[in-house]
């Protein structure tokens, strides 16, 4: 087999440059091919911008907020930059806050211990587990997998009717766009009937915010989540935004330095803004990055808009025009979505096909129920399906046409022939090649 070596270059021909687009892999059948990342929903490369802006960030990093050195000062300026642009980014009221996290999961968490005692909080069983299991059960109320927009706006009335004689105030969670399927939800009318009722909503745009514009103001939610891995910036820093007088009245989310005023013998005073809920010291690079993200996609996103449409089309198209292959929707086949779509092949395991993608194409997909267990099983019950999961194609910048024609003849040729080669299951891993000729030994980068 050819010794050629795997290589990480910088540059891109993609629409917006991404790290590492270029990267060439061997297979099981001995070509070295460029990857076909198609798992952007599980996390993206980075935007070149990003990498750079962290680079140039990185000469003058230190500690923020209270250092009196200069290079204190620098990243400080950066450090509230960076959530200045994010403000931007989600159309943030005057009175809204943004805070640092580590990804939507965190948020979500944050959020959940802020709620005021007796809470109610109203979810659809569509949603990811980062937004579906973080609130106190005893005052959850979860409505079943929707058949339909008008299906959706009737369980979201029930659900609100339901609980109108509870004490304390309700939260409705809401999802921007399916983690699973790609749907854009239909917030224009899921929204109104939740803000009749009086209810509070908070927003899961980790597969929104890399697609469309965010606007806290003009969507009328009142919190709004996102990741920064999931939006072409993967250095450990996410977003929760909106109103502050819960998130001020709560307990700090983490103890320790930075969120405290002060710490006497008889006691501690907490900070009011994000300060409170950004104990330790904080991810100054992952800030900078995320905002370097929000601040590229904003600019471009037009562009983007238009590329990720064209997207969207032919991986739909192309894949249900193929004999074998069932796609899932949860509003039905001609609803709006993102460039995510999860499908199965009749008579092939989920995860031997995504093996048999990476493998034998070099094409990157993820197989399973996608931390959306509900949903999932939901969506192949009613197909009639006997797959257990399925697998999921999710584009984004990394995409070139290429990929798009190699994953649709990956998927024919799978349907249609089978694996070229044997796989089988190993435990810890899943379905791997029985034999493998490639070096799978990795190199460190430190």
């Amino acid at each position: 087999m050819s010794t050629a070596p795997v290589i990480h270059l910088r540059h891109s021909s993609t629409v917006l440059p991404v790290v590492g687009s270029e990267q060439r892999v061997p297979t099981v059948c001995g070509e070295w091919l460029d990857v076909a990342n198609f798992d952007h929903g599980a996390s993206t490369p980075a935007l070149l911008a990003v990498a750079d802006a962290v680079e140039r960030a990185t000469t003058t990093y230190s500690s923020v907020h209270r250092g009196k050195g200069w290079n204190s000062r620098v990243s400080s300026a950066l450090y509230e930059a960076a959530r200045a642009e994010v403000a931007t980014f989600v159309g943030a009221r005057e009175d809204d806050e943004v805070i640092f996290t580590r990804n939507t999961t965190d948020s979500f968490n944050l959020l959940a211990r802020a709620l005021p005692r007796d809470t109610t909080v109203i979810v659809f069983e569509t949603e990811h587990h980062a937004t579906l299991l973080p609130w106190p059960a005893r005052n959850t109320v979860r409505l079943p997998v929707p058949a339909s927009v008008a299906d959706a706006e009737a369980l979201l009335r029930t659900g609100l009717k339901e609980t109108a004689h509870l004490r304390g105030p309700r939260l409705v969670v809401l999802n921007g766009a399916s983690n699973v399927t790609g749907e854009y939800w239909p917030l224009d009318r899921l929204v109104p009937i939740a803000r009749r009722a009086g209810a509070r909503i908070a927003l899961d745009a980790a597969q929104l915010a890399p697609h469309a514009p965010l606007d806290l103001a003009a969507l009328d939610v009142d919190w709004i989540a996102f990741s920064g891995h999931k939006l072409y910036a993967p250095y450990g820093a996410g977003v929760l935004a909106g109103r502050r007088d819960w998130l001020d009245k709560a307990a700090p989310y983490l103890s320790g330095g930075g969120a405290t005023a002060a710490v006497t013998t008889q006691g501690t005073t907490w900070q009011t803004g994000p300060a409170r809920h950004e104990a330790g010291s904080p991810n100054v690079l992952g800030a900078i990055a995320l905002a370097a993200a929000c601040a590229t996609l904003r600019e471009h996103r037009r562009l983007v808009t238009h590329r990720e449409e064209d997207l969207t089309e032919r991986l739909v198209a192309g894949l249900r025009a193929i004999d074998g292959v069932e796609t899932f929707s949860i509003f039905g086949e001609d609803h709006d979505r993102a460039p995510v779509v999860s499908f199965v092949i009749d008579g092939l395991e989920p995860g031997l096909v995504s093996a048999a993608l990476s493998a034998e194409h070099a094409i990157a997909v993820r197989d399973g129920k996608f931390c959306a267990h509900l949903l999932v099983d939901a969506l192949l019950e009613d197909a009639g399906v006997e797959a257990r999961s399925a697998v999921r194609v999710s584009a984004g910048l990394a995409n070139t046409d290429e990929h798009i024609e190699r994953l649709l003849a990956a998927v024919e040729s799978l349907a249609t022939r089978g694996p070229r080669a044997a796989y089988h299951v190993v435990e810890g891993e899943g379905w791997v090649p029985v034999e493998d000729p490639r070096d799978l030994s990795v190199t460190l980068p430190w």
